[in-house]
């Protein structure tokens, strides 16, 4: 696909998400916006403003097919009645994968930023999935939509009756060699260098070396 492909001109009013402060935004009728990434069915795009992230639903205005926003929750207690048993803990792993930090191209599990996955029985039937999650700079303010994302995606599980993702900031990884753990994710298991911020090393494996601070 050619730089040209992924230049667009809006067609709409559209609201966007601001990067990476999470602040909603609207980019107007006409603005000229370039398409960086394609993650998970949302857009981030780059205008006169800066970085901003457009949702599957709103990728009309941009000259994509808009995808229309579900009843998840409808939907996931249909999926939970259905389902015998409890959630496939690998499907939950590989619903997050879905799931990117809209400034970088890789998802929230190889980033090595989800730190633990619960399952437990739900009060009204099913199963709900407990997520303890980190990102990749204690200061984005993606953090709350980034969260969201993962619990639409992960309610899609059949099974699943109910998600929840909490960002934190210390250490809940388990360790290494539990199953909740999938192996392509051991390699990025281990302590933050004391001088590099957690960003620097979370992308070491993906962007190079990580900076001295």
């Amino acid at each position: 696909m050619s730089a040209n492909d992924n230049d667009r001109t809006v067609n709409r009013d559209v609201s966007a998400t601001a990067v990476p402060y999470g602040e909603t935004i609207t980019i107007p009728k006409g603005a000229k916006v370039t398409i960086t990434h394609r993650l998970g069915g949302n857009f981030t795009v780059v205008w006169a403003q800066g970085m901003a992230r457009i949702e599957s639903k709103d990728t009309d205005a941009i000259g994509e097919e808009a995808q229309p926003e579900p009843a998840v929750e409808k939907e996931a207690q249909t999926s939970a009645d259905a389902h015998e048993g409890p959630p496939d803990e690998q499907a939950v792993w590989t619903a997050m994968k879905q799931v990117f930090d809209p400034e970088i191209p890789v998802n929230i599990v190889d980033l090595g930023l989800v730190y633990s996955v619960e399952t437990k029985e739900a009060d009204q039937g099913g199963y709900k999935i407990e997520v303890a999650m980190t990102l990749t700079a204690p200061g984005c303010g993606m953090g709350p939509t980034i969260a969201q994302d993962a619990e639409y995606k992960i309610m899609q599980v059949p099974g699943v009756s109910h998600a929840t993702v909490e960002l934190v900031w210390e250490n809940r990884r388990l360790d290494s060699a539990s199953p909740r753990v999938p192996p392509n994710v051991s390699p990025l298991l281990g302590g933050v260098p004391p001088k590099a911020g957690r960003g620097a090393f979370l992308l070491e494996g993906f962007l190079g070396e990580a900076p001295s601070v």
